[in-house]
């Protein structure tokens, strides 16, 4: 009953700032507000670092005088404050420059019905609960193996909250959440050589988070698997990106036919609305209603009812990733992605673990990816990582200090399968990615 309170007065302190929005002669607004609650606890060798709690709440507004915008914001909450960042915003509308691109999004894209995606699941903010988490995390790794000597820490992160959105459509969408998650981060040493690894869980139903002694075994587990690593040779090899990190991958590709990127021509992908970008066997699917996932949402920043959609069929790419203003500057439709995707579901080549190390035969594991050396202008790919070499399909030793590099488009068409074992901590649901080749730069 509380939170159905606070959803009703912010909702109710939007309404207030887009009326006097119009009252002081905006022709459109739009406005966003946000209230959350939450503790962050982090523990290192089992005592505790930081204690930290949360109460945060913000407006953004938004006026349009025609097509002039000018936009303010406020942590103060007060009716003071709120007519104050109106006031503002209203102000800095008269000395911008006009854009015929700007407004807020059409009328008829509005969620003014949506469905309820089970996003809210409150627990109580216990600290103390948080505390003995993180410990437990961190004692199990500890007393996995004497070659585990050192901790960098664990931590336990517990959020819940609302956001609204409301527009001078007469729109007013708003919905509570929850986020919990839990990491650990450990060291490991073996005849001089040092490794460190961790692991995580994240969920939007606390109960559903993986168990603390889970979170460290599989932190002691990953660093003990690194130690002794050695640098491989200078080779053209396949790769096979772990699922950990083979969401990054496909992270590129969204950002790649984002429109802001397209509109700036800062893409890779200029011009491949219609054309193919990936193999032919693989599709990617956007399913923003997935009940309690990480990534649902019933309608975007702007309002704009989020709908499923398939991205990529039989490798073609069918929609770029719109705003209402990049929209409008590429001609096109705004198909809700103001503030990011919302549940990517990648196709899977129906292939275990170990039956894409078999497929891959000799080459490189990657389990860490090091650096920003990714350009989405050009696709130019270049990155530091460390894995496992493999051999025959099995895996051999731990590697680091090299680096892989390659061109994403071509890396992209060169997908030949992807694991059956999606990674589902993440917006973009897909398993261990095998591309066919890449330049592995190591030592000779």
């Amino acid at each position: 009953m509380q939170m159905e309170q606070q959803l009703a007065q912010i909702k109710q302190a939007v309404e207030e700032v887009l009326a006097l929005a119009k009252k002081k002669g905006a022709s459109q607004a739009e406005a966003s507000m946000s209230k959350v609650q939450g503790i962050a606890v982090s523990t290192r060798l089992k005592e505790v670092e930081t204690v930290e709690f949360t109460n945060d709440g913000g407006l953004g507004i938004s006026v349009y005088f025609g097509q002039r915008k000018g936009s303010a914001s406020t942590a103060d909450l007060s009716q003071g404050a709120l007519n104050l960042a109106v006031e503002k915003a209203c102000e800095i509308a008269k000395y911008t420059s006009e854009d015929p691109f700007s407004g807020p999004a059409e009328a008829e894209l509005m969620a003014y019905d949506f469905p309820d995606l089970d996003l809210y699941h409150p627990v109580e903010l216990d600290t103390q609960k948080g505390i003995e988490q993180a410990i437990k995390a961190e004692q199990a790794a500890l007393e996995m193996d004497d070659k585990i000597t050192n901790s960098d820490g664990a931590s336990y992160n517990a959020n819940i909250g609302m956001k609204v959105y409301g527009n001078s459509h007469g729109f007013i969408g708003g919905y509570p959440s929850s986020r919990y998650s839990l990491s650990c981060v450990v060291i490991g040493e073996h005849d001089g050589d040092m490794q460190r690894d961790y692991s995580y869980t994240v969920n939007r139903k606390s109960n559903l988070l993986a168990s603390a002694e889970q979170v460290g075994r599989e932190a002691a587990e990953f660093t003990l698997s690194r130690l002794n690593a050695r640098k491989v040779n200078t080779a053209k090899v396949p790769v096979l990106f772990h699922r950990d990190i083979a969401t990054s991958l496909f992270g590129h590709f969204v950002s790649a036919i984002s429109g802001g990127s397209l509109y700036r021509n800062s893409s890779f992908l200029l011009d491949s609305l219609g054309t193919q970008v990936l193999p032919d066997w693989l599709d990617i699917v956007e399913k923003p209603h997935l009940k309690a996932a990480l990534a649902s949402s019933p309608f975007d920043n702007e309002g704009v009812k989020t709908q499923d959609l398939e991205i990529v069929s039989a490798g073609q790419l069918n929609h770029y990733l719109l705003t209402s203003y990049s929209a409008r500057k590429l001609g096109m439709k705004n198909n809700g992605h103001a503030g990011g995707i919302h549940n990517w579901v990648v196709k899977n080549t129906g292939h275990s673990d170990q039956a894409l190390l078999k497929e891959m035969g000799t080459g490189l594991l990657v389990t860490e990816l090091m650096g920003q050396g990714v350009n989405v202008v050009t696709g130019d790919y270049s990155r530091g990582a460390a894995g496992f070499w493999v051999e025959n399909g099995e895996i051999q030793f731990p590697v680091h200090e090299v680096t892989i590099a390659g061109n994403l488009k071509e890396i992209l068409m060169n997908i030949v399968a992807i694991g059956e074992v999606p990674e589902t901590r993440s917006s973009i649901q897909c398993g261990s990615v095998l591309v066919s080749q890449m330049q592995l730069a190591g030592q000779g």
